[in-house]
């Protein structure tokens, strides 16, 4: 049962991690999030930048479910999830980040130039590819370029994921 502000707060970022809206996570979620961002910036899948996105990919899956998944039936139940978030990654971001790092640096090679950076515009096109709306989208990737320069990097997007996870706003 979700009774505070904390746990509605991780209830609700469950939908971000349930791609296909089956009402658990699980493998394909993460598989399927990496064959859209794939496609949305066209990048072959047997590409050495698709084949580590789908590694890393894998790997916050495997993280994830590594914390969460209670029953070890492969998927990751709405209360698995706030449950592992509460329990386990309260107020922990670094170790939420380690296990992230992987599927995010991966993604910035995916979107950007492959330099580690990508340009706030396609920040916000590759969080469109995950369901975050449109405007919010394109805010979320402004405030993500915390030094100005016009690109978010992996030392930028890897603590504010972690910090949007774990930490109740």
């Amino acid at each position: 049962m979700v009774n505070s502000e904390y746990e509605r707060r991780i209830a609700a970022r469950f939908t971000t991690f349930d791609q296909d809206g089956n009402g658990h996570v699980d493998r394909s979620d993460f598989s399927g999030a990496a064959k859209a961002l794939l496609a949305e910036f066209g990048v072959a899948a047997r590409s050495d930048r698709g084949q580590a996105l789908y590694g890393g990919a894998e790997a916050l899956w495997q993280g994830l479910a590594g914390i969460a998944d209670r029953d070890g039936d492969q998927r990751i139940t709405r209360e698995e999830f706030v449950t592992a978030a509460v329990k386990r990654l309260r107020d922990k971001p670094d170790r939420f980040a380690e296990i992230a790092r992987p599927f995010l640096h991966a993604a910035l090679a995916v979107a950007g130039p492959g330099d580690g950076t990508v340009t706030v515009a396609d920040t916000a096109r590759a969080l469109t590819v995950f369901g975050v709306p449109g405007d919010t989208a394109r805010s979320v990737a402004a405030a993500l370029d915390t030094d100005g320069d016009g690109t978010v990097g992996e030392t930028e997007i890897v603590p504010a994921f972690a910090r949007w996870f774990t930490v109740p706003e």
